[in-house]
């Protein structure tokens, strides 16, 4: 490989925060079409390391060059003008705006002062055909799928003539189709010359779409791998410095007393539009049932109706025997519910407020922490150092505002206030969302140890791994019904043709 090669080297980088070292003398390099992985566990320095490269943070030493030039930005609109794209895990898109807009943003092209719409629908129709995205450029973005809003998110990046493209986590939120559509994306643009920085935990996806993998640990640059030769086992030890078990291990489940009873539900979602038609089901102390679906049939509304979040229109829904109450969260906690959300940014977490204070947020009001109408911050500060250390929440103490923690150690965060409150019922709603295999180790370890010691488990993944490898008992909804139920052992196919239809399709 020549020097010509290279499209971006990074060397020698430091950065450090008030009592972190986040990325410590890290090296990293890109070649010319090719797709780079960048590994490692939460809180490693991926993150950090992305970011002084889009000009977000400023390094405290190194160099870095792009095509054999030295750069140094001190804003993202800066790396955009030297050919720089990123893809951040969660969407800066405008809903009430079109895709066309949306991509233009900035840059339009005018008829007087005016958007000229004609040409912006254009340019980007003739980008989509170009590089085989499937979307319409006069759609509204709170219209299309999730998937679609990560191609415009790709598509703005490439409008602004960018040739080395960083895509944060892109999997995170995608259903296993949507993953697949998308590195066949990446393998496009790959050979239209572009370069692409790829940051994922999921080690299956890597080993697919990668041509060279680096691994970061602790801030450390650990080795830089071809494709060729790696494992998952041989990368999961080198993001966590010791073995880990990729399959979750459990004992059969000793099923007890019904603990979360829903029977004939239906609920509507905001717009009035039914999502969930008619479902029952039960889950017992000791045991784990899991709830397989493609996005958006009816997961996200059973789960806030559960919660208290949404209304129930009709049906019932008890934990241990008593109603829950309808559309009131508080109550929903006090009944016996946990709850790990989906979005843990928009539902989980406070992110101005500290960790300790995130962690008070439901019970600040009951002892330890309060008595006689008087709150006591050492007492909470003193259980959030216990669950920090408990739960491996990385990149700060107590006094950590929780929107400076990494999306795995929020999603950490979560779980490790929501098991501690000692629910009879945990719903876990994507768990696992954004987290490296260690922690996705320790906390499937835990969801069996909570369900061991009595607890029942709502898990709730659009990840059919982790659905097959932790449910003890799987429900399958389509279209706001329940299609299939499984226990024992069960294929990746079968689940998948109900996922879509497919025996409804078949009996009908």
């Amino acid at each position: 490989m020549t020097d010509d090669d290279l499209v971006l080297e990074m060397r020698g980088i430091r950065k450090e925060f008030p009592g972190v070292v986040a990325n410590d003398d890290v090296t990293f390099d890109v070649r010319r079409g090719e797709v780079h992985a960048l590994l490692g566990e939460n809180g490693a320095g991926k993150s950090t390391l992305m970011n002084i490269l889009y000009g977000l943070y400023r390094p405290d030493a190194g160099e870095i060059r792009l095509n054999g030039k030295p750069v140094s930005f001190s804003s993202a609109r800066e790396a955009i003008q030297a050919g720089i794209g990123m893809v951040h895990q969660h969407f800066m898109l405008i809903p009430v705006m079109t895709v066309a807009e949306n991509i233009v943003l900035g840059t339009e092209p005018r008829k007087g002062v005016l958007l000229d719409e004609a040409v912006a629908d254009q340019r980007v129709a003739d980008m989509a055909r170009t590089f085989r995205f499937e979307v319409d450029p006069e759609a509204r973005v709170e219209d299309i799928s999730v998937g679609q809003q990560q191609r415009v998110e790709i598509m703005k990046a490439l409008y602004r003539d960018a040739d080395l493209l960083i895509l944060d986590e892109p999997t995170a939120v995608l259903t296993p189709q949507e993953a697949s559509d998308l590195f066949e994306i990446l393998r496009n643009l790959q050979r239209e010359g572009l370069s692409i920085i790829f940051i994922s935990h999921k080690l299956n996806e890597v080993l697919e779409i990668a041509d060279r993998i680096t691994v970061l640990r602790r801030g450390k640059t650990i080795e830089t791998v071809p494709r060729e030769g790696a494992t998952e086992g041989s990368l999961a030890r080198a993001m966590v410095g010791r073995e880990v078990l990729l399959r979750v291990e459990k004992e059969p489940s000793e099923p007890g007393d019904v603990l979360l009873s829903v029977r004939d539900l239906h609920v509507h979602d905001d717009r009035g539009i039914e999502k969930v038609r008619g479902v029952s089901f039960e889950v017992r102390a000791g045991e784990i049932v899991g709830i397989a679906g493609v996005d958006g049939n009816g997961q996200t509304e059973l789960i806030d109706a559960l919660t208290g979040l949404q209304k129930i229109e009709s049906g019932t829904a008890t934990i241990a025997g008593h109603a829950l109450p309808h559309a009131n969260a508080r109550k929903a906690l006090d009944a016996g519910i946990g709850h790990t959300p989906e979005d843990r940014q928009r539902r989980g977490l406070v992110l101005e407020f500290s960790i300790a204070e995130n962690i008070a947020l439901h019970d600040y009001a009951k002892p330890p922490d309060a008595r006689f109408g008087w709150l006591f911050p050492r007492r909470m500060i003193d259980r959030a150092k216990t669950l920090i250390r408990e739960f491996d929440v990385r990149g700060g103490g107590p006094f950590t505002r929780a929107g400076g923690l990494s999306g795995g150690n929020q999603q950490k965060l979560v779980a490790a206030r929501e098991i501690a409150r000692d629910p009879k019922v945990l719903i876990a709603a994507q768990p696992t969302r954004g987290l490296d295999v260690g922690a996705i180790e320790y906390l499937h370890r835990r969801l069996v140890q909570e369900r061991n010691e009595g607890r029942a488990i709502l898990l709730v993944s659009l990840e059919l791994e982790e659905i097959l490898s932790l449910s003890d008992r799987i429900l399958v909804v389509y279209e706001g019904e329940i299609v299939g139920e499984h226990t024992g052992e069960v294929s990746e196919d079968e689940i998948g043709l109900e996922m879509l239809g497919g025996r409804e399709q078949a009996a009908a």
